[in-house]
């Protein structure tokens, strides 16, 4: 998510990760140029540089991150896009291990609650407890008379993850091989369920609704309901989370401040207010990219971390991307749910207030998708989900930077429709009719945080509220996305999302090319690390995918204080 709408008056403090770009700054010749500073690019400059590669990241923000960045004002930070990671807990999942590399184990990890989730489906509670054990004994407490089903469901879970390490692989083939790939891992290495529909999958193994509706109350974390999400998106999701949810410590931006160093280390650097306008196409490769200033910056190979849809349609000349394809493939992948987003600030302690470092999801019943399509019809009936998060209480650092304060945030779905109408407007000055919209649906989300946690009436101190127009305007996603293309069957279907695109010089990463979230856009950033080094890369690849480290046993705690 990006930095919320809020008066004109009012500056953001300083949590400024990168160099401002001036012309005169640069210091090429670079041997590489990744265009957008998210974790799926941050990830392959990290990794570039560490092969010895000078990379520079070009960001049109004022910090580099991404989604991953948090911003400061009136006393209170938010983490804008990074509610909590699964798999930190050992430093043999690959996640971690990836982290670790890319940050030279800089990057510390403090674990939530062992009840790291909370489902509310109406009047039914389920608190999703950390470990497979644990996860398996909180559904079988509000659905005892589903052992079978829970259990096939775990099974499940584990034969798409190990599915998922050949899917990831498979992006590494060339074009020309990849369809015949996809087909033999189909017949070989992929289970039934893998790109079926997760309701389909799910009402499989049992026909109760309310069970379905719990094992699919994280749906929010890809945007995308049951009915309509490939289940292997879902599956990787619950799996991620399986072992329970941790949270940076320092907050979120730590991710770019602790990968930054590696970068520079190998001669390159991360440039903030870097605005690219342009992907040069010389004698039909990419040579370069121009920004907004005029200046043309030159390399070998040029990365996009912009999204598919971004490169291709805004940064890329019409002509390269006709000659692509583009606009036949275009017809398979849609932009992901836009959504709303509340950052709120309180003065007193997380355990003064009385804050959890449990996730809260609020959901008017189990029947996810029939309540999304009643709200995009009726955007003024409930909401269909509502996610609640509590950094301050979640980061152990936190008071050493802002004491005496808390801060949560909230998240829930929206139309673009229903803010379309100002998408020509300035940040900040939209209007009046703009500010009312804004300030409505900021009433309803508070009344449902109010009413989990009536404690809080009164204690709020600070509000800011984004839509999907803040999201257009600071991260170029126009539609308000955040998850990029939406994780639907037909989506994973296309072989043509891979890093390597058929311009020879340019190379797609990030979410778009694998999946969403933290974890999936880093991986998306390693696998086009390993397509640009080949058979330069398979140590990395052996590092990263099969090798196990020697302390397997650190728990979840040493990992945070260490």
């Amino acid at each position: 998510m990006p930095r919320p709408e809020s008066p004109s008056n009012l500056k953001p403090s300083s949590i400024r990760i990168g160099r401002r770009y001036r012309a005169n700054r640069l210091e090429g010749p670079y041997d590489a140029i990744v265009i957008g500073s998210g974790i799926g690019g941050l990830t392959t400059a990290a990794c570039l540089s560490k092969a010895g590669r000078k990379v520079l990241v070009l960001e049109q923000h004022y910090t580099a991150g991404g989604y991953t960045h948090s911003y400061a004002r009136n006393g209170y930070e938010w983490d804008v896009g990074v509610h909590y990671i699964g798999d930190m807990g050992s430093p043999n999942t690959l996640g971690r291990k990836l982290f670790d590399y890319l940050t030279d184990g800089k990057l510390r990890w403090a674990p939530m609650d062992s009840h790291y989730d909370r489902f509310y489906l109406g009047d039914t509670i389920i608190n999703l407890k950390a470990g497979r054990d644990g996860f398996r004994q909180s559904l079988l407490k509000a659905f005892p008379e589903e052992q079978r089903a829970i259990d096939d469901y775990l099974q499940l879970l584990g034969k798409v993850a190990a599915g998922m390490q050949w899917y990831t692989l498979s992006k590494l083939a060339p074009g020309i091989t990849s369809k015949a790939l996809g087909k033999l891992l189909k017949a070989v290495a992929l289970p039934d369920c893998f790109n079926r529909t997760t309701y389909e999958v799910l009402s499989g193994l049992t026909d109760n609704e309310e069970l379905i509706g719990a094992l699919t109350g994280q749906w929010g974390d890809c945007g995308v309901t049951p009915k309509q999400s490939s289940f292997m998106i879902h599956a990787l999701i619950a799996k991620h989370y399986l072992h329970g949810g941790y949270y940076p410590v320092g907050g979120a931006s730590e991710m770019a401040n602790t990968i930054l160093p590696v970068i520079r280390a190998g001669g390159g650097e991360v440039m903030t207010y870097a605005d690219v306008t342009d992907i040069l196409i010389e004698r039909g490769r990419a040579a370069g990219v121009r920004m907004s200033d005029g200046e043309e910056i030159r390399a070998p190979l040029i990365i996009s971390n912009a999204g598919v849809i971004n490169t291709f349609e805004q940064l890329l000349p019409a002509e390269a991307a006709q000659r692509c394809g583009y606009r036949r493939k275009r017809q398979h992948i849609e932009p992901s749910m836009p959504h709303i987003g509340l950052y709120i600030g309180l003065k007193g302690t997380p355990e003064e207030l009385g804050l959890p470092k449990t996730n809260f999801w609020i959901y008017p019943n189990a029947h996810h998708d029939e309540n999304v399509q009643h709200f995009l019809a009726d955007p003024d009936s409930e909401f269909p989900v509502i996610y609640i998060s509590f950094p301050a209480a979640k980061d152990p650092d936190y008071q050493n930077r802002w004491p005496g304060t808390a801060t949560i945030e909230i998240v829930a779905p929206t139309s673009y429709e229903q803010f379309e109408g100002w998408k020509d407007t300035t940040w900040g000055k939209r209007g009046d009719d703009y500010e009312a919209l804004k300030t409505a649906i900021t009433d309803r989300l508070m009344e449902a945080l109010y009413d989990k946690l009536p404690q809080l009436r009164g204690k709020v101190d600070y509000i800011e509220t984004s839509t999907p127009l803040s999201t257009a305007w600071f991260c170029r996603y126009n539609r308000g996305e955040i998850y990029g293309l939406d994780h639907t069957p037909e989506r994973f279907e296309q072989t043509w999302l891979r890093p390597k695109t058929d311009i020879p010089g340019l190379f797609l990463t990030g979410q778009d090319i694998l999946t969403c979230g933290v974890v999936g856009a880093m991986i998306g950033g390693l696998i086009t690390t390993l397509s640009i080094q080949g058979v330069k890369g398979l140590p990395l690849a052996k590092q990263i995918f099969f090798d196990r480290r020697k302390d397997s046993t650190e728990d979840a705690r040493a990992v945070a204080t260490r």
